[in-house]
């Protein structure tokens, strides 16, 4: 017998009890949720040229995961990107597809929600039940998914598409056959405008019932509608915390018109230093003498000709924040200062948001040290 034949596993042998199925950690205790988003795309959110920057290398955007996993981060969020932004850095066009981005990293950590971001005109409903269970069962019940309906011409060329002029009803088509697939006790039959399914199934079903905890970054009200009746989180963007009061009003007005609770988290940029000037001087430094124009000015064209995710004033005042961070909020100064707004944005009623850095390994292991221990001082986070 080989000297290694006693590491060969015994087929007969029972297989090691599987962990517990614990709460999706989007449902756990903490009050104020905190994720890490876009992790799988080169720059993150930021359109600059330092370098430093992003390069979403696989082994860097692993290490950030078990760095967020291990730092007590609620959950890990990619955004689905197929075509980039041009400009000096090609930006976003290296990205990971977010299926087996999140299979991957279910597989290295422990505690964390790993989301999935699928285009639904793009991905049938059938194959995303199947995929979006396997992440579940990876993971022990940690997956998300965030369905979004894609909003730029020029990446849905890619796929010899265009976009429809109702793509949240296709959305809703789409959103009831997972749930249905997952529910069914038998094959399913669907006969609607943009599917049709014979004798569909899929098996496993997901670990969580109904289905894996879902998520939606609409800002037009037929997006919010759509999110109100499929989905338990919705992101959302604003100029000022105080202006977010009214997404917040506007979307559990509609939720409750449905008989239902989602939550609104929204998206921001971080830039954590010891000093706030140090931290205002890094802002400029990559947001403004670093800026990679050209990116900036066709992702602000594309997104205001045929995306409804910002005001419309913010185009023309908040520039630096395009370059920054994708038009999302600015978090800018100390830990105590970073803290303080997150609580500022707890208390206008958002349940979570999701952060961005330049560059996540090099700047997460600060945040989660210095800024996570006042959030639980505050009573916003108890891990």
């Amino acid at each position: 017998m080989s000297q290694h034949a006693s590491q060969i596993p015994d087929p007969t042998a029972r297989p090691h009890a599987s962990p517990a199925l614990l709460p999706n950690p989007m449902r756990g205790p903490n009050p104020f949720k905190l994720g890490v988003f876009s992790a799988n795309a080169d720059g993150g959110l930021s359109f600059t040229t330092v370098p430093e920057r992003w390069a979403a290398r696989w082994d860097e955007v692993q290490q950030a995961a078990v760095i967020a996993d291990r730092g007590g981060m609620d959950f890990f969020l990619p955004i689905a990107r197929w075509k980039g932004f041009g400009g000096t850095t090609q930006a976003r066009e290296w990205s990971f597809e977010t299926f087996t981005f999140a299979a991957a990293l279910a597989a290295v950590t422990q505690r964390i929600a790993l989301f999935m971001t699928v285009h639904v005109p793009l991905v049938h409903p059938l194959y995303a039940a199947k995929a979006l269970a396997t992440v579940d069962h990876i993971s022990h019940g940690r997956a998300g998914l965030n369905i979004v309906c894609g909003w730029n011409p020029d990446e849905f060329a890619m796929f010899g598409q265009t976009l429809t002029d109702t793509p949240y009803v296709q959305a809703g088509e789409w959103a009831e056959i997972l749930e249905r697939l997952y529910s069914a006790t038998g094959p399913l039959d669907f006969d609607g405008r943009y599917y049709q399914l014979k004798q569909a199934v899929s098996k496993p079903a997901a670990l969580q019932s109904p289905r894996p905890v879902t998520m939606n970054a609409a800002f037009g009200p037929p997006g919010r509608d759509f999110a109100a009746q499929h989905c338990d989180y919705l992101f959302t963007t604003f100029t000022d915390i105080e202006g977010g009061r009214q997404h917040i009003a506007d979307v559990r007005a509609r939720a409750l018109k449905t008989g239902r609770d989602v939550g609104v988290y929204t998206v921001a940029h971080v830039v954590c230093r010891e000093t706030e000037q140090e931290a205002r001087d890094y802002y400029e430094h990559y947001s403004r003498v670093h800026e990679d124009t050209a990116a900036v000015d066709y992702h602000m064209k594309q997104k205001q000709g045929f995306s409804n995710s910002h005001d419309a004033q913010a185009y023309q005042q908040y520039r630096q924040r395009f370059a920054a961070g994708t038009g999302s909020y600015p978090l800018v100064g100390t830990p105590a200062q970073i803290a303080a707004e997150l609580a500022r944005m707890h208390e206008a009623g958002f349940g979570g948001a999701a952060l961005t850095f330049v560059n996540y390994v090099q700047e997460l292991p600060y945040f989660c040290e210095r800024v996570l221990p006042l959030l639980r001082d505050a009573g916003l986070r108890v891990a």
